[in-house]
C-alpha cells in the first residue's frame, strides 16, 4: 500500500504503514488475501484505520469493498493475512471472544438491512437481547433514546419497515448499529437510494454521531459528495489491494489513471466545486421529525 502523503507514489510498500506515526491505530489489516475458488479478489491487502477518523472505502466495480468489510467484522473468513482489530487477533478468537468483539462495533448494511416482521424499536433492541437481560421497560427506553438519536420522530418506532421510507429505513438500521454503544460503525453504502438532501443530511448525522460519540467509521460509498464533504482519508481498492490513502487533496494528485478518473471526472469536479461552496444550515440539518417519502 502506498500513502499518498509518501515523497513517491510508487515507494516500496511497508510491513506498518502507520507505525510511528503517532497515530492510535483501532483496526489494522496485514497480507489479506481473499480468494473464491479460482478468483482472487485481495492480495497482500494492508490498511490501518485510525481512532476516531471516518475513513471511506472506494474502488470499481469487482474491487471488493464489501468483502474487505466482512472479511473485518467475521463474516468472511480471509484465505491468508491477519486483522487486528482493539489488538485483539479477530481471525484466532474463540467463539466466546468473537461475540464479546463483535460488541465493540455497529453495522449498517446496505437498505438498513431490517428484520421485516419487527417493529423498527424491536430491530433496535434484537442486539440488546442478545448481550444482555433487560426488563421490557429498559429496552423500550434504550430504544427510544437511539431511534431519537438518529434524528427519527418518537412514533417511528412502532412502525415497521414496510411504513417507512428508504431514508427513513436507513436511521432505523442506524439505531441498531448504535444500540451497544459501539467504538466503531461500519456502513455499506449508507447513502445510495437517497435524494440529494437526504444523503447530506445523513451525512451530517455521520459526522454528528462520530464527534458526540467518539466513534470511528468505516465507510464504504460511490458518493462523491460524501467523500469530500465528511471523510477524513480515503482508501482506494485497486490491482486487488489497497493502492493509496490519503486526504482528497492528496489523491488528487496521485498519478493512477483510475484515481485520476474518479476523482478528477465530470462528477468528481462537480462534487469537488459543490464542497467548496458554503450550504444554508438547512440544508445539511436533519430533520427532526422527517416524513416518509421525504428521504427516498
Amino acid at each position: 500500500m502506498t500513502d499518498a502523503a509518501s515523497p513517491a507514489p510508487d515507494a516500496p510498500e511497508t510491513a506498518a504503514p502507520d507505525a510511528g506515526n503517532g497515530q492510535d491505530i483501532i483496526i489494522s489489516i496485514r497480507g489479506l488475501k481473499n480468494q473464491f475458488g479460482a478468483q482472487v479478489v485481495h492480495e497482500n491487502l494492508d490498511l490501518d484505520i485510525r481512532r476516531g477518523e471516518i475513513i471511506g472505502i472506494v474502488g470499481g466495480s469487482g474491487t471488493g469493498k464489501s468483502v474487505l468489510l466482512r472479511s473485518v467484522i467475521g463474516l468472511q473468513t480471509p484465505a491468508e493475512g491477519s486483522i487486528k482489530v482493539l489488538d485483539y487477533d479477530a481471525l484466532s478468537l474463540s467463539e466466546a471472544e468473537a461475540k464479546e468483539l463483535r460488541r465493540t462495533w455497529g453495522v449498517l448494511f446496505q437498505n438498513g438491512a431490517l428484520f421485516s416482521s419487527l417493529s423498527v424499536a424491536e430491530n433496535v433492541q434484537v442486539p440488546l437481547r442478545e448481550y444482555y437481560q433487560m426488563e421490557q421497560e429498559l429496552l423500550d427506553g434504550l430504544a427510544a433514546f437511539k431511534i431519537d438519536l438518529v434524528g427519527l420522530p418518537p412514533d417511528a418506532g412502532a412502525k415497521f419497515p414496510s411504513d417507512l421510507s428508504g431514508g427513513m429505513r436507513k436511521r432505523a438500521g442506524m439505531a441498531r448499529a448504535l444500540a451497544l454503544d459501539p467504538l466503531i460503525l461500519f456502513l455499506d453504502e449508507p447513502t445510495a437510494g437517497l435524494d440529494p438532501i437526504g444523503a447530506a443530511a445523513l451525512d451530517e448525522l455521520v459526522m454528528r454521531l462520530r464527534d458526540t460519540l467518539g466513534l470511528t467509521v468505516f465507510l464504504i460509498t460511490h458518493d462523491l459528495d460524501t467523500l469530500h464533504t465528511i471523510c477524513d482519508r480515503i482508501a482506494v481498492l485497486a490491482e486487488k489491494r489497497v493502492i493509496v490513502v490519503g486526504t482528497i487533496e492528496e489523491l488528487l494528485e496521485f498519478p493512477h489513471p483510475w484515481v485520476q478518473d474518479y476523482f478528477k471526472g465530470p462528477r468528481g469536479r462537480a462534487a469537488q466545486k459543490t464542497s467548496s461552496e458554503p450550504r444554508l444550515e438547512s440544508q445539511l440539518e436533519p430533520r427532526s421529525q422527517p416524513q416518509p417519502g421525504t428521504e427516498n
